[in-house]
C-alpha cells in the first residue's frame, strides 16, 4: 500500500515555489501553508482522572478516504502556536511524516503552558495501587490516548508516541503499564535520571547548562499562558568571566534567580542522592513495557547521553522479547531531527547521517508498526562507528565478542597495555586553582557548546593543571565499543576534590583536513575528544553517603564514563587526560569539604596538590572493550 497517496496532494506550483525560496521567513510561511492544505486543526482542553485539564492540539488529515494512526507527543516546551487557525512548518518527527498520513497531537503538559495544574520536574512515578485516584505522567499519557480514542475520528486504533530531550522522557514513562492501542514508541534523548542526566554528572553539578536552562524554564507560571519567559541577558558573551564573576552557588542564586526558581532551591536543598532523587529515577520502573520502543541517542550529546543507554538497557533486562532497539549516531542534541548530520565542530562524519536516520530508520519503524508496513530491517543496535564513518549493525549491545583490556597510566606520561610492573607511590601531580580553572572549551561562549565533545584538545593539554598521557603511534586500528570505565588512584591535599577524565584520539601530524573544512581549524595533530565525564569525589564510595578525602592518602575513584564506538586508526594514538577543574561546564569544587557545596563561602574554596598514582600497588587505569576485526559487518 503506497501511504504516500493518503493525504491532500499540495499544488505543483506552490511545492516549485516552497523549494525555490531562499528567504527564511518566506519558507517558514509556506511550510506553514504545506501543513495547514493537507491538514485541519483543533484545539481541546483533555481532562485527566483527577480532573486537571490539558491543552492538546489536534491535526487530521484532510483527505478522509482512510484510516490514520495518531502519533502524540508531550511536551513541556509548548505545542505553539496557539489559535485554530495557527500551524506550525512541521508537525512530526520529520517532513516525511507530514507527507504519510497520520494524525498528529501535541500536548502541553500539565503546568506548561496553555495546560493546567502544577509543573513537577521529572514528576515520580505512582506505584500501580495509586494510579486510579493520583496523577502522574504515564496516567496522563494513558487518559490522553483513551480520551483521543473516544473523541477524534478517523483514526486506524493504533497510537505512537515520540520525543527528543524532556518528550523523550514522557515517551519513555507513557510506555510503562501502557494504554493497549499504545504501539510503538521512541524515546529520543530521553532523561532517565537527572542525578546522572544533563545537570549532574556523578554529583558533579553542570554549571552552565542549568543555570541558562532555569533561570527561564524555572520561573513560575500560575496560570495557563500562551506566552514563554523572557530570555536571560548575560550581559557578555563571555561565559568563563561571567560565571567566575558571580561567585559562589548561592551568590549566583541570590544575584539572579532572587529565590523566584524553585527547581533551583531544590537542588540545593538536595546535593546528595537521597530519596528526592531516587523517586525522580525512571530506571526502576521499566518493566511492564509492551509496545515496540526504539531508543535514539546521539554519540556527542552534551546534555543526555546517559538517559538513551541507560534506558535501552533497562528495558532490554527487564523485558525480554519485546521489540527493542538502539541506535547511536554520531550526533548533538537532536541533530538527528534538525541537522543533517554531516559533521560537528571540527570533525566530518563522511555522510549526512540524519537524513539517513529519518528516512531508513524512524519512518520505516513507525510505518511498519502503526500502518502495518512491511518490516524494516531492524537489528537489535543500529549503531554509527566514529573514526571509520560508517553505520554497523549488532545483535547485541555492547556486542558480543568484546575484548576486556586495560590502558594503564605509566610513568613518563605513556599509556600502554602492561600492568605497571613497578612498586611504590609513583605519581604524577599538578596544582588545582580554583581562582584559575581549566576552561571546558576555548572559545568564547556564554552556554554549553555541542562541539566540545568533539573539541581539539590541545589547548588542555598545555596546561599545567592538566595531566596527558598517551600510548605509542598504533600500528594497527583499534576499535573501543560498548562502556568505558576509569578506574584511578589519586590522592589531594585538600579534603574534596572533583576528577574529570577525557579520552582522546591524537591525529597524526600530517592528518589531511577533512572535506568542507572552514579553514580556521587544521587537523594535524589534532586531539579529538571522544568520551569525558567528571565525577565529585566526595562520592567515590556512595552517591547517598558523601566523605571528605584524607588529606594526600591515596584513594581509589571509578568512574564510568558512559559508552561509545570509536575506532583509533593507525598512525594515531590514544590519549588519557585528567584535571580537576572544568569551568564553567561543571561549578568549581571549593576543594575543603563542606556538606553543601551549594553552601559553600568564598573561604572554602582552597588551592590543592593533586595526585594521580601509577604504580603496581596503585595501578590506575581504564577498562575498555576492544573489539575484534571480526565482528560484525558494517551497513
Amino acid at each position: 500500500m503506497n501511504y504516500k497517496t493518503s493525504i491532500v496532494v499540495v499544488p505543483a506550483a506552490l511545492i516549485s515555489l516552497l523549494v525555490g525560496i531562499h528567504h527564511p521567513v518566506a519558507a517558514r510561511t509556506l511550510a506553514q501553508e504545506t501543513v495547514r492544505l493537507q491538514y485541519e486543526k483543533q484545539e481541546y482542553r483533555i481532562p485527566m482522572r483527577d480532573g486537571v485539564r490539558l491543552f492538546t492540539a489536534v491535526y487530521t488529515p484532510r483527505n478522509r478516504s482512510r484510516r490514520y494512526p495518531i502519533l502524540l507527543k508531550r511536551t513541556p516546551y509548548s505545542v505553539r502556536p496557539y489559535g485554530a487557525d495557527e500551524y506550525p512548518e512541521q508537525l512530526g518527527p520529520s517532513p516525511h511524516f507530514d507527507h504519510e498520513g497520520y494524525i498528529f497531537v501535541l500536548q502541553d503538559v500539565r503546568g506548561c503552558y496553555m495546560s493546567e495544574g502544577n509543573f513537577v520536574n521529572m514528576r515520580p512515578f505512582l506505584p500501580q495501587e495509586h494510579a486510579e485516584t493520583s496523577a502522574d505522567e504515564n496516567t496522563d499519557t494513558y487518559d490522553t490516548i483513551q480520551w483521543l480514542l473516544d473523541h477524534v475520528s478517523g483514526h486506524n486504533g493504533k497510537v505512537g508516541m515520540w520525543g527528543i530531550s524532556y518528550p523523550g522522557f514522557y515517551a519513555a514513562a507513557g510506555m510503562i503499564h501502557a494504554h493497549p492501542a499504545l504501539a510503538a514508541v521512541s524515546p529520543q534523548a530521553p532523561i532517565a535520571d537527572w542525578f546522572f542526566d544533563d545537570f549532574h554528572h556523578h554529583g558533579a553539578f553542570f554549571l552552565v547548562h542549568a543555570f541558562n536552562f532555569l533561570v527561564n524554564f524555572g520561573l513560575p507560571r500560575p496560570e495557563p499562558t500562551p506566552e514563554g519567559h523572557r530570555r536571560f541577558d548575560h550581559g557578555t558573551p563571555d561565559g568563563y568571566q561571567f560565571f567566575k564573576d558571580a561567585g559562589t552557588l548561592g551568590q549566583l542564586e541570590e544575584k539572579y534567580m532572587h529565590g523566584q526558581v524553585a527547581y533551583w532551591r531544590e537542588l540545593a536543598d538536595h546535593p546528595n542522592y537521597d530519596q528526592y532523587w531516587k523517586e525522580r529515577n525512571l530506571l526502576p520502573h521499566l518493566d511492564q513495557v509492551a509496545p515496540a520502543v526504539m531508543t535514539v541517542g546521539g554519540w556527542f550529546d552534551a546534555e543526555d547521553l546517559y538517559g538513551p543507554l541507560k534506558i535501552y538497557r533497562s528495558i532490554e533486562k527487564k523485558n525480554p522479547g519485546i521489540f527493542n532497539v538502539l541506535v547511536m549516531g554520531p550526533w548533538f542534541h537532536g541533530a538527528w531531527a534538525r541537522d543533517d548530520g554531516e559533521r560537528l565542530g571540527n570533525v566530518w562524519f563522511g555522510s549526512r547521517t540524519s537524513e539517513f536516520f529519518r528516512e531508513q530508520i524512524e519512518l520505516p519503524f513507525f510505518n511498519h508498526f502503526l500502518k502495518g508496513a512491511p518490516a524494516p530491517a531492524m537489528p537489535e543496535a543500529y549503531v554509527f562507528e566514529t573514526g571509520t564513518n560508517q553505520w554497523r549493525t549488532f545483535a547485541d549491545w555492547p556486542p558480543k565478542g568484546l575484548a576486556s583490556r586495560s590502558l594503564y597510566l605509566e610513568d613518563g606520561h605513556g599509556l600502554d597495555w602492561d600492568a605497571p610492573k613497578q612498586a611504590g607511590f609513583d605519581f604524577d601531580e599538578y596544582i588545582s586553582d580554583p581562582r584559575k580553572p581549566v576552561p571546558f572549551t576555548q572559545s568564547v561562549t556564554i552556554g554549553m557548546t555541542r562541539e566540545y565533545m568533539t573539541d581539539d584538545q590541545r589547548f588542555a593539554s598545555r596546561r599545567p593543571d592538566v595531566l596527558s598521557y598517551r600510548t605509542d603511534v598504533l600500528d594497527e586500528d583499534v576499535t573501543l565499543a560498548g562502556p568505558v570505565v576509569a578506574d584511578l588512584w589519586v590522592s589531594t591535599s585538600g579534603t574534596a576534590s572533583d576528577w574529570i577524565v577525557k579520552l582522546i584520539d591524537v591525529f597524526p601530524n600530517d592528518a589531511e583536513d577533512f572535506p568542507q573544512m572552514s579553514g580556521e581549524e587544521r587537523l594535524g595533530g589534532y586531539e579529538m575528544m571522544v568520551r569525558s565525564e567528571v565525577i565529585r569525589g566526595r562520592f567515590r564510595d556512595s552517591n547517598a553517603t558523601p566523605e571528605p578525602f584524607l588529606p594526600d592518602q591515596p584513594a581509589r575513584i571509578s568512574l564510568e564514563l558512559l559508552d561509545l564506538f570509536h575506532t583509533f586508526k593507525k598512525g594515531h594514538r590514544i590519549m588519557v587526560q585528567i584535571q580537576s577543574t572544568w569551568f564553567p561546564l561543571v561549578d568549581i569544587n571549593p576543594q575543603r569539604y563542606v556538606d553543601n557545596i551549594f553552601q559553600a563561602k568564598e573561604t572554602d574554596f582552597v588551592t590543592a596538590r593533586q595526585r594521580v598514582f601509577h604504580s603496581r600497588e596503585y595501578p590506575s587505569h581504564l577498562v575498555v572493550g576492544v573489539l575484534p576485526a571480526e565482528s560484525e559487518a558494517p551497513k
